[in-house]
């Protein structure tokens, strides 16, 4: 489909509910995934900076994790075949075994030795009573039954074995990641580099921080938000600031943005409106893919490349900024970046609130999710919807997700949520 020409004034509006030109959310996702090719380059950084880096090549382990069997627990490490199928038995303790000490004598029949938790088991041990399960009698133990051979014992290799790929390339890596890497005695790890990003928001009657706001004239929110959402993607942020309305100053700005990053975000200047440039700059300096998807809010969504870099021009409006930001440029540069996943967890639960709209878009209302006293999971709309009510994402901690031709869901229903939690 091929894009449709936004200096035509016919066209539907953002506040019409269907466009034979837009992309549905499907398809607009899928020309983004076959445009981006991920980043090659990597680096080598020390281990402890490699936290939601992206894992280059795949790791696998020239150890047994752990070297060599150990006790789980404090107890007495012994034969299985000493341990009495009823009544007790008084075994003869030959020492002790502490972690990172081991006990170099080997434990015959109708001996044990005192265990900590972590030391390496005796030779001729293969089980260890716990010492809660056990009695001391002066230089003995008495045991019972009840305890089976290899109980409260971690065997050579049961966390990781030698020649096991441990994490796969493409991984972003987490605490439990960095500390596995390390288990193995790897200090450096081979990451892609970031991806970088540059950013500008469009309009004369924007004014940044600390600047003097006359009449007619808001102050830029959604070059924060966008920062904010760069940031915590882990990668390298350049803000443009804020862009005139005038083609020359928006070409100018994309040719900048294009030459020193990898990806150009731009906000407000991609409708239909006299002094909207940015869709025809870039027509004249690199491709559009397309410029609207049926999704509410949020349908003016360009696409395309300028130069190298991959281009995404988001809507003006602060909430359409934040949507279209979660459900394309997010994973998008997650694909850019070499990551191997690339969607946000999405699930169904009872809404508690009546959601109306009209069919024709896919619809991302915010919400709040909570748990119920009885431990189940709820949703409820965050009152009204705006695409400028930034207030809604504040205070939302999901989208709801009402579908292409869903006229909406009655209190009762289930509908499909998508978490905050860990993205914003």
């Amino acid at each position: 489909m091929p894009p449709a020409d936004p200096a035509k004034t016919n066209d539907p509006s953002c506040q019409d509910d269907f466009d034979p030109a837009s992309l549905t959310v499907a398809e607009a996702r899928a020309r983004m995934s076959a445009a981006i090719a991920p980043l090659r380059e990597t680096e080598r950084v020390p281990l402890r900076a490699t936290l939601d880096r992206i894992l280059a090549a795949d790791i696998v382990s020239d150890i047994d994790v752990p070297p060599g069997a150990n006790s789980a627990m404090d107890g007495y490490a012994l034969r299985a075949g000493d341990v009495p199928a009823e009544g007790t038995r008084e075994l003869a303790i030959v020492g002790t075994a502490w972690a990172g000490r081991p006990l170099e004598v080997e434990i015959g029949p109708g001996q044990a030795a005192r265990v900590m938790t972590g030391a390496l088991l005796p030779a001729g041990a293969d089980t260890v009573v716990m010492q809660e399960h056990a009695e001391r009698t002066g230089e003995g133990v008495r045991v019972g039954p009840g305890t089976r051979r290899g109980d409260n014992v971690r065997g050579a290799g049961e966390d990781i074995s030698r020649g096991e790929t441990v994490l796969a390339g493409g991984r972003r890596l987490s605490p439990a990641d960095v500390g596995l890497v390390a288990s193995l005695g790897i200090g450096e790890l081979n990451v892609i580099r970031r991806p970088r990003v540059a950013f500008f928001s469009t309009g004369d009657e924007l004014r940044s921080v600390g600047e003097k706001v006359r009449p007619g004239e808001i102050y830029d929110s959604n070059r924060y938000t966008l920062h904010g959402m760069l940031t915590r993607l882990g990668v390298d942020v350049l803000d443009l600031g804020v862009v005139r309305d005038r083609p020359e100053d928006v070409e100018r700005a994309l040719r900048r943005a294009a030459n020193e990053a990898d990806a150009v975000v731009t906000s407000g200047g991609v409708s239909v409106g006299d002094a909207d440039f940015v869709v025809t700059a870039l027509r004249k300096l690199g491709r559009i893919e397309f410029w609207k998807v049926a999704m509410k809010p949020g349908r003016p969504l360009a696409f395309g490349t300028v130069g190298k870099a991959c281009f995404f021009g988001l809507p003006g409006n602060p909430v359409s900024v934040m949507v279209t930001f979660y459900q394309f440029v997010r994973p998008a540069l997650r694909r850019l970046a070499g990551e191997s996943v690339h969607e946000d967890p999405r699930f169904s639960v009872v809404c508690l609130s009546n959601l109306r709209k009209r069919p024709g878009r896919v619809e991302y209302q915010r919400g709040i999710l909570e748990r119920e006293p009885s431990g189940r999971l709820v949703v409820r709309k965050t009152g009204a919807q705006g695409s400028g009510i930034l207030s809604s994402m504040a205070q939302a901690n999901c989208f709801i997700i009402l579908p292409l031709e869903s006229t909406g869901a009655d209190a009762g229903a289930m509908v499909e949520v998508q978490p905050f939690f860990g993205i914003v």
